[in-house]
């Protein structure tokens, strides 16, 4: 017997598909998802910590001691006391501190910070170079960090980048595996993403400047592959409270040496 054109279709469209639900099918990811969110408690106040890089060290804070314990032995130089040591002027600290800014990079220098009651006087004096290198005002602020001596313009960066690399190859000395790092976003979100299922070491590394204090994390984190692990966040912060998972170490700010300058 011959089949029926009813039949063949019917072939035709089940076949057709069965492609299609194979080839609509989501790729399956290599790993999980940790979500950070990372808050911070000031007085009656809580909000996401922005613009924060945290680390992932493969294995336990017990398996990771000795690079925990050259973290949390670290001396510490607070973003104040590095720019006074340097020679900088109360203005320009000011200027830092209003942004929580740890370089002259981290916004934009503004017609109100070179001139006016405001003026910062590291600011005034590149300004003056400027004119005279580039000819104008406008362009002059605008290429103004060029002209600022070098201590000033990165050095609190370098000295901090030095420390974190030193701290990232002891770790994967350690561990044995790559160390991992994300920055908040403003909402302080952050996410590890392609992660193997296992226990690692969440830290920020270097103390993070809040007010009059420092918060220092090392903690445990279970990574486990969950395909909901976008919609439960590992929530991070200062202070006990509900479903925080990670908690600071808050510490006061050391008093800065103000007889001590880098090398200008």
């Amino acid at each position: 017997m011959r089949p029926s054109f009813r039949t063949s279709t019917g072939v035709v469209v089940f076949l057709l598909l069965a492609f299609l639900c194979v080839g609509q099918t989501p790729p399956q990811s290599a790993g999980t998802v940790l979500r950070l969110r990372v808050r911070v408690k000031i007085g009656d106040s809580t909000r996401g910590l922005s613009r924060k890089r945290f680390f992932l060290i493969k294995g336990s804070p017990e398996q990771n001691k000795s690079v925990v314990e050259a973290i949390r032995q670290r001396a510490f130089i607070s973003r104040d006391c590095y720019y006074r040591g340097a020679g900088a002027s109360e203005q320009l600290i000011n200027w830092l501190r209003e942004n929580d800014c740890e370089t002259v990079y981290c916004r934009e220098i503004l017609p109100g910070d070179v001139e006016g009651p405001g003026a910062v006087p590291e600011f005034q004096t590149a300004m003056a170079v400027g004119e005279k290198e580039f000819g104008g005002r406008d362009l002059a602020r605008k290429w103004l960090t060029t002209n600022l001596p070098e201590n000033l313009r990165s050095g609190f960066y370098k000295n901090q980048q030095a420390a974190i690399d030193a701290t990232v190859k002891q770790a994967e000395a350690v561990s044995g595996a790559k160390v991992l790092s994300v920055m908040t976003d403003r909402n302080g979100t952050a996410f590890f993403t392609d992660l193997e299922p296992g226990t690692y070491t969440l830290s920020n590394v270097l103390p993070t400047e809040l007010g009059s204090t420092s918060l220092l994390w090392n903690c445990d984190v279970p990574v486990k592959q969950d395909d909901r692990a976008f919609e439960k966040p590992f929530l991070v912060m200062n202070r006990k409270d509900k479903n925080v998972k990670c908690v600071a170490v808050e510490t006061p700010l050391p008093v800065c040496d103000v007889q001590r300058r880098n090398d200008r």
